[in-house]
């Protein structure tokens, strides 16, 4: 049997139900999600959109990260509601930090990413979780990050800079019509770190809603931590 690969097709993994402890004493609920080999390539660690604007770990891009990419390119995906949000999985304890205490939340997955030795991880943070990853991403060991509608709201133009002289890449993928940060914005925003590479997506929107964003956004993200596996299929052989 066949089936097409498209809006929540849910591909075979390993998923697995995991905790997260951070340093200030909350537990955190998330996902697991590995290819059936248990051997990945590399390794996701998603840091989702704004809780008080309805992001969690479901969030639909995470989401279908983690429902294609274990399978289609051999990807581990973590991914993790942040402090005080709640999803089908459960809700993680605390409350929401404004991008401060999330820092610790940020801590505790990189920790776990640690214990379990899961492969070059490489941060995907979208909007909100694109501000975590600019202000903290430099503590943690990371391959990489990857930017997905950033808006820049809580990242100071000295945050954004510290990249500069940085070894770590950082992709930002900034759509056509966002919102909040368009690419002639980003492109100024983004001048004190010429280094991040700036992936202007045309007609793509904030929410990436439809699966040619999807597809679009999965395809960069792939094309960093696993180009090998691309062209991404659009079928699965059951």
């Amino acid at each position: 049997m066949t089936t097409e690969i498209r809006g929540g097709v849910e591909l075979p993994a390993t998923r697995e139900e995991i905790e997260l402890h951070t340093s200030d004493g909350l537990v955190l609920v998330g996902e697991l999600s590995m290819p059936l080999s248990g051997v990945p390539v590399a390794t996701i660690v998603a840091l989702h959109p704004l809780p008080t604007a309805g992001g969690f770990m479901d969030s639909h891009i995470i989401r279908k990260a983690a429902a294609r990419l274990p399978a289609i390119a051999d990807i581990a995906v973590l991914r993790f509601n942040f402090r005080g949000v709640t999803s089908p999985r459960g809700t993680s304890q605390g409350e929401f930090g404004h991008g401060a205490d999330e820092r610790h939340d940020f801590a505790a997955a990189m920790q776990f990413v640690a214990e379990r030795g899961l492969p070059h991880p490489w941060v995907l943070g979208w909007s909100f979780g694109t501000e975590v990853a600019l202000k903290y991403g430099q503590s943690h060991e990371i391959d990489g990050v990857v930017l997905l509608s950033p808006p820049l709201h809580r990242t100071s133009s000295e945050e954004i800079a510290a990249w500069a002289g940085s070894d770590t890449p950082v992709v930002a993928l900034i759509p056509e019509l966002d919102d909040y940060l368009r690419p002639a914005e980003a492109a100024e925003r983004f001048a004190v770190a010429p280094n991040i590479e700036l992936v202007n997506v045309e007609g793509g929107k904030h929410l990436w809603v439809g699966e040619a964003q999807t597809s679009r956004v999965l395809t960069e993200i792939v094309a960093r931590l696993n180009p090998a596996a691309l062209p991404l299929p659009t079928t699965w052989d059951d």
